[in-house]
């Protein structure tokens, strides 16, 4: 029974990790659009750090590089406030990010990362977390990625035979 469970485990992690990246994909279009109108005379490069850092901060991502840490902290203020405005324009976005979070961090639990929990208190302290939004079952989450990947453009929704 161990050897199915692993198998299964081996399959579907890699599956729903990769379903977290799309959401983060998403929403890294969403906060490029937002970062651009509202700091059109920041240089690409900041932009795209910024965005980089944001995106880090909302899953818990610390970058192992020196300069990026070293660049978030420099920019702290400008993160926290792009955090603090998501709900103005990631409204849609919210119940992905929420679903992604959780597959996530239950991802982290599964492959022996340890508890990684912290960053749903710290989404729910910023209002981000739909606390009383169910876990969704893997193959939901799969489908709402599926679905809201194809109306972005990044995924093509497999055709039913």
């Amino acid at each position: 029974m161990t050897e199915d469970k692993t198998e299964f485990d081996s399959k579907l992690l890699p599956v729903l990790r990769e379903g977290v990246e799309v959401v983060k994909m998403l929403l890294f279009i969403k906060l490029k659009e937002h970062v651009r109108q509202k700091n059109p005379a920041w240089p690409q490069d900041v932009q795209g750090k910024i965005i980089g850092a944001v995106l880090n901060d909302l899953f818990g991502i610390v970058n192992p590089e020196q300069k990026f840490q070293e660049f978030a902290q420099e920019n702290a203020m400008q993160i926290e406030e792009i955090i603090a405005d998501l709900h103005s324009f990631l409204g849609e976005l919210l119940i992905p990010y929420t679903d992604a979070l959780r597959i996530a961090v239950l991802c982290d639990y599964q492959e022996g990362m340890g508890d990684t929990s912290e960053v749903l208190a710290k989404a729910q302290e910023r209002g981000l977390l739909l606390a009383d939004r169910d876990l969704p079952m893997p193959h939901r989450f799969i489908e709402l990625v599926r679905k809201l990947g194809s109306s972005f453009g990044l995924v093509v929704s497999p055709v039913p035979e």
